[in-house]
């Protein structure tokens, strides 16, 4: 079923040049106007503590699911990308083991952190965050079952990494009302 889904979405790879140019753009360059977003929610708070905590409940989560699960999971569990398996040539290029995908460990993290604090934008960053993960399998990079476990463990990382914060952020609450009352 993994490989059935996968060339679902991958036989449209390479039949226009249009749909291959915005397959790579989703696959490489969405990804960092999402860092960027999550930046401007950061830089965007009234108050200096309320953006330290939300930086630092995002970078908890990214680092937790990006930089240590997925490592963890890729070092004792070979699997190999589509493009190595099937033998064609993917149209960014990658390295390493595909589950689970990076990209999606990363921003599935992220987006449940901007979920938090601002639910438009945190819907919006789920909805980009599955686009990306969309045009990875179209650009030949991931199966949809490493879509799938990295959003998972985006997901359940980002809400350790929430869980370990939100303390901090309950203690500016008081100082919130306060400033809004002068």
């Amino acid at each position: 079923m993994n490989q059935s889904i996968f060339q679902l979405i991958h036989q449209l790879s390479g039949t226009s040049a249009i749909l291959d140019d915005l397959g790579i753009f989703l696959a490489n360059y969405l990804p960092y106007l999402l860092v960027l977003g999550f930046l401007i929610l950061v830089i965007r708070q009234k108050e200096w503590r309320r953006s330290s905590v939300i930086f630092t409940d995002g970078a908890l989560a990214v680092i937790l699911s990006r930089g240590i699960v997925t490592e963890v999971i890729r070092f004792f569990y070979n699997h190999p990308r589509p493009f190595d398996a099937l033998g064609f040539t993917a149209l960014i290029s990658e390295s390493g083991n595909s589950f689970p995908s990076g990209h999606m460990t990363f921003f599935f993290a992220l987006a449940l952190i901007v979920f938090y604090y601002n639910k438009k934008a945190g819907w919006w960053y789920f909805v980009l965050s599955a686009i990306i993960g969309l045009a990875r399998i179209y650009v030949g990079v991931h199966w949809p079952a490493d879509i799938l476990g990295g959003a998972l463990i985006g997901l359940v990382c980002g809400l350790v990494s929430h869980r370990l914060v939100k303390p901090y952020w309950r203690k500016l609450a008081p100082v919130q009302e306060a400033q809004s009352n002068i």
